[in-house]
């Protein structure tokens, strides 16, 4: 199912929200980047046929790895914006973002995106990026386990650094409040609209319950009902009480989170709505831009390393 992006209307932000937005003056946002739908028509016009057939054989091979692969380009976006330093290794002269406390136990599907990055480069050498390529992936990861479909705007670089330090501070985590989480989302330029619709991704893949009876390991479905398939259960469970992470649940159960629970309701009985908004929020995500990635940034021959 295909959606506009001229039919989902956000909601006007309330002023003090605006105002929140304005003190947060920053150049990392969600914005309008020079990306387009057709940046490489004229260099790589089967980059996205690739990314497809690659997405489809990884998918069929385990319903999970779509998941992943949408977790992996979320953690991208909100540290420097959508620019691959998510997939950058360690090394002596550069610290990447892997291990990062959010990130350590709950990222995967890195070898991936090396395997659709080698396919890509043997036919189009040096031209498409990391970034993109992980954009593109989530995007038919969604599309394979039967959620909606969006065209991909593309024509990012990517960065030469990584920042360790962005990546604790910027990512929400399970045990969040819902006014940090959706601070958080504000600051990357996001709405309280495009966090529940983005939460929704969780209808697919799991979680690590650290304070279950089965251990640090213990692995558990976030939508227990229908875990392979991307639908709007997840928001039937939260009305239920169901939620498996703590900072999902406080989107319909909190006090203070009037709007986000009328957003849960509303999607838990209109999945359309739900696909509609969540195809906007995507694009909206992937369009956080860190200027400087565009001006010195690089297309990288293996997303693991900076270009020697």
């Amino acid at each position: 199912m295909a959606f506009s992006l001229q039919e989902s209307k956000l909601p006007i932000l309330p002023f003090s929200v605006l105002i929140i937005i304005s003190i947060l003056g920053r150049s990392l946002h969600a914005s309008d980047p020079p990306l387009t739908l057709d940046h490489y028509a004229p260099t790589c016009p089967s980059v996205f046929e690739i990314v497809k057939k690659e997405m489809e054989c990884e998918v069929r091979s385990d319903p999970r790895n779509a998941a992943l692969i949408v977790r992996l380009h979320f953690h991208d976006c909100f540290v420097q914006g959508c620019d691959g330093s998510v997939l950058l290794d360690d090394t002596i002269t550069l610290q990447g973002e892997k291990k990062a406390s959010a990130s350590i136990n709950s990222l995967g599907g890195f070898q991936i995106i090396d395997r659709i990055k080698n396919k890509v480069e043997s036919e189009c050498p040096g031209i498409v990026s990391c970034a993109d390529i992980l954009t593109i992936a989530a995007r038919d990861a969604v599309l394979l386990v039967g959620g909606p479909y969006w065209d991909v705007p593309v024509g990012r670089k990517d960065s030469k650094t990584a920042s360790l330090e962005l990546a604790e501070s910027n990512i929400p985590t399970a045990d969040e409040s819902l006014l940090s989480i959706i601070n958080k989302f504000l600051y990357q330029g996001l709405s309280v609209t495009d966090l529940v619709a983005l939460s929704g991704a969780h209808t697919i893949g799991s979680a690590r319950c650290a304070t279950s009876g089965g251990g640090d390991n213990n692995i558990s479905a976030m939508d227990y009902v229908t875990p392979n398939l991307f639908d709007n259960s997840f928001y039937h469970l939260l009305l239920k009480g169901d939620g498996l992470l703590n900072s999902d649940q406080e989107l319909y159960s909190s006090m203070l989170g009037l709007e986000t629970k009328n957003l849960v309701v509303k999607y838990a009985h209109d999945q359309v709505a739900f696909f509609q908004q969540f195809s906007y929020s995507m694009v909206k995500m992937g369009n956080i831009t860190n200027p400087d990635s565009f001006v010195n940034g690089e297309i990288r021959t293996d997303c693991r390393f900076v270009n020697a």
